[in-house]
């Protein structure tokens, strides 16, 4: 707790300093943020004719989970910055985020433990070469500084972060501090994205950006095993290849954007169907071995509908050959939600949101669980097959004098983990979230 309040002390500190007259329209040399999220959750007991090792349980107590990050960044030279993200994590999610592959806390992704540790979360340096003399402005943001930057520009990122705050920027479904909590509305659901437990990664991202279209590629590191603290430095044997296209719309003079995002990562995945013919009960673990891939794409549309108010849609797939090793067991997955701003109630600080997602598997991913085979979120010891559709609400209420957030927020889940015969389930849940 030591280390938050220093952390902390410091971001008030910066934060008041950096509001002196005039300064919104300065350039900056520095930015410091700071965030911190704590999410309780509890379902009430469900009827289930099985449980496996990996399932949710029928009956637990309530969790908690917490995040705390500082945020610093430095402008270098001319279009060039560095970032540095300390971050302390903690807690648990419900059954010890296990049971359903659309995890109802985004933030679990983060924690190693119940207690809270100290780790650095993203240390990377961003260089943009300007095509043209047209700038826009950056306003003072986390890992971003108040400056003037190019309007057109090709930019490499090179480092650690997280490989998710560079690709599939929903604007509505993205950020599970501020926005919906579940996995499956935070990114692409079968979108099995590299990263290390917590969910980052080590690599490079290039972008080709214009005000009105982008297109970036990356190429980062995978986990030594799935779901791994540790990342593999043989690069030519495990990597992940990301591609994303976006354009702007405009419909109706309303701002959107549709994406479209294509990804390749290998590394060395066990195979469903060879765990099948060759371990009783099947094993995943036990056929991994040479390299083997997992392709996939994922299609999003974010449409602003009134001045307060915007949809989303996302879909995204993959092949399901090989073994879930980076996210969460998912497939295939199709979402969509609504997202008002407070404005229209006079409270336009606060937000309300509703969305629906439906999550599916491979046919050998589910022979797999129905012959008894476990991956690392997923598996109940059998399985009688169905979607995995959840859906979720939460209303954000805003007290900005103190920069915080109580958002209460309501998941239901039926099928959990493609399981008929487990559920439905009701997960109800409390955030606090503090951002300076």
């Amino acid at each position: 707790m030591r280390i938050l309040s220093t952390l902390f002390l410091l971001t008030v500190c910066k934060f008041a300093l950096s509001q002196t007259p005039g300064d919104s329209v300065k350039d900056r040399g520095w930015s410091f943020h700071g965030q911190a999220t704590s999410i309780w959750q509890y379902h009430p007991d469900f009827s289930a004719n099985y449980t496996g090792k990996n399932s949710l349980h029928t009956s637990e107590p309530g969790q908690v989970s917490f995040t705390s990050t500082f945020f610093a960044g430095r402008r270098l030279w001319k279009n060039a910055s560095i970032y540095f993200n300390p971050e302390v994590a903690g807690g648990s999610g419900l059954s010890s985020a296990t049971g359903v592959a659309g995890f109802p806390n985004g933030e679990t992704f983060r924690i190693g433990s119940k207690q809270l540790k100290l780790y650095v979360a993203r240390l990377f340096l961003e260089q943009k070469f300007a095509i043209g003399k047209e700038t826009s402005w950056d306003p003072d943001d986390l890992n971003q500084i108040q400056q003037h930057t190019p309007a057109r520009y090709i930019s490499i990122r090179a480092g650690k972060f997280s490989i998710a705050d560079f690709f599939d920027n929903n604007s509505y479904s993205h950020d599970p501090r501020e926005q919906f909590m579940n996995w499956s509305l935070m990114s692409y659901g079968a979108w099995d994205y590299p990263a290390n437990t917590r969910g980052y990664t080590i690599g490079a991202v290039v972008e080709y950006h214009t005000p009105e279209w982008a297109v970036r590629a990356s190429m980062t590191q995978m986990p030594t095993y799935a779901n791994g603290p540790t990342l593999d430095n043989n690069i030519g044997k495990a990597h992940g290849i990301t591609v994303e296209g976006e354009k702007n719309l405009h419909i109706n003079d309303r701002s959107g954007i549709v994406r479209l995002l294509l990804f390749h990562n290998l590394a060395k995945m066990g195979n469903y169907e060879d765990a099948v013919k060759n371990t009783i009960p099947p094993d995943i673990v036990a056929v991994r071995g040479d390299p083997r891939s997992k392709n996939g794409f994922g299609v999003s549309l974010e449409q602003e509908i009134t001045s307060q108010a915007g949809i989303f849609v996302r879909g995204s797939w993959n092949d399901g050959q090989n073994e879930t090793w980076a996210f969460t067991e998912i497939d295939e997955s199709l979402s969509g939600g609504i997202v008002w701003n407070g404005a229209s109630w006079s409270r336009k600080k606060d937000e309300w949101g509703a969305a629906v997602v439906v999550n599916g598997i491979s046919d050998p991913h589910r022979n797999y669980l129905k012959a008894g085979g476990y991956g690392f979120i997923i598996g109940d010891g059998n399985l009688n097959y169905g979607h995995e559709a959840i859906f979720e609400t939460y209303y954000k209420f805003s007290i900005p004098v103190i920069f915080l957030s109580l958002s209460p927020d309501y998941q239901f889940v039926l099928n959990p983990a493609y399981n008929k015969d487990r559920g439905p389930v009701h997960i109800i849940g409390v955030r606090a979230h503090l951002q300076l």
